[in-house]
């Protein structure tokens, strides 16, 4: 029972960053706009997270840095697919060979170093619930605004006016400007919302997971986010529990690996991916190829009439 705690706690440790990329994704494609590009924008959200964290010495100015890092870049992403309606897809993939490349030229001098991050913060008496308090409630202050964006994510998007033109802009885009909603405006900023949560994701690899900078350091985390929006079907609690059963297959690799597994290390590394794919290969089979509840409009370039 010890070692299953300890494997669920890492769980949310690890899975906290593809989460807030994956939240970030979840409101950007509600919007109609698919954002690929979220392996560059979280690697320049880590960077800029690490870079103000060892500046200043405040791991929050780091996650507000790391924030707007990831708004920032994705500005550009949001111009070229609502302003200009280019490819989302080759766009995306532009993304993310900036985000690497920039992070990489940004972050030469500081490969290794280390920062003082967010320090563990128990809450009062749930961290004593046995079992469940220290796989939920003995954790650091992102990981419980984790907790608070699902449920607000979720609240939201199913029952707020707000999220119900968001989902209009996605579904039928026509259908809402023809309401009076601004379409273009509507996606570029929930584009760009999405994009900034994503860099946080980075910053939290950064300033509190790792607390250090390291090349390359999603590993892939940014396309795990991207695959688990339809694993999730748009949802942002499922999308959360990909994000955990994710962050639980990561922890599991680890452990074994400090066990001493005769397993190779490759394939242990591997694991957390192989697991993605088959979820995603068992949604596709259950849903027969169809992407259940996937925005009508999504990765669609909308073109506004003009009017008399």
């Amino acid at each position: 029972m010890e070692l299953l705690t300890v494997i669920l706690s890492a769980a949310i440790r690890s899975g906290t960053p593809v989460l807030y990329a994956t939240l970030g994704e979840v409101i950007t494609e509600r919007a109609g706009i698919m954002n690929l590009g979220l392996e560059g924008i979280m690697l320049v959200g880590a960077y800029a997270g690490f870079a103000v964290t060892q500046g200043t010495g405040d791991p929050w100015l780091g996650i507000l840095a790391a924030f707007g890092a990831g708004c920032l870049i994705t500005v550009i992403h949001a111009f070229l697919c609502i302003t200009m309606m280019c490819n989302q897809v080759v766009s995306g993939l532009a993304m993310v060979l900036a985000g690497y490349g920039l992070s990489a030229l940004m972050g030469r001098t500081s490969i290794g170093q280390t920062i003082t991050g967010f320090a563990q913060m128990n809450v009062p008496v749930l961290s004593q619930i046995p079992f469940l308090g220290p796989i939920f409630f003995q954790h650091n202050a992102m990981v419980y605004l984790s907790y608070l964006l699902i449920v607000l994510l979720c609240l939201f998007i199913y029952c707020t006016r707000p999220g119900l033109n968001m989902r209009a802009v996605g579904e039928n885009p026509r259908a809402a400007d023809a309401m009076g909603l601004p379409v273009s405006s509507i996606r570029y900023f929930y584009c760009i919302l999405g994009g900034g949560l994503a860099g946080i994701g980075g910053g939290y690899l950064s300033v509190v997971y790792a607390q250090m900078w390291i090349e390359g350091m999603t590993s892939g985390r940014g396309w795990i986010a991207v695959a688990l929006v339809i694993f999730g079907m748009w949802n942002p609690w499922k999308a959360a529990l990909g994000a955990y059963l994710f962050g639980g297959v990561e922890a599991l690799q680890l452990r074994m690996q400090a066990m001493g597994s005769t397993v190779s290390v490759s394939l242990l590394l591997t694991l957390p991916y192989l697991m993605t794919i088959i979820v995603l290969i068992a949604v596709s089979v259950k849903s027969k190829g169809r992407l259940l509840n996937a925005p009508a409009s999504l990765s669609i370039p909308f073109l506004r009439e003009g009017r008399e």
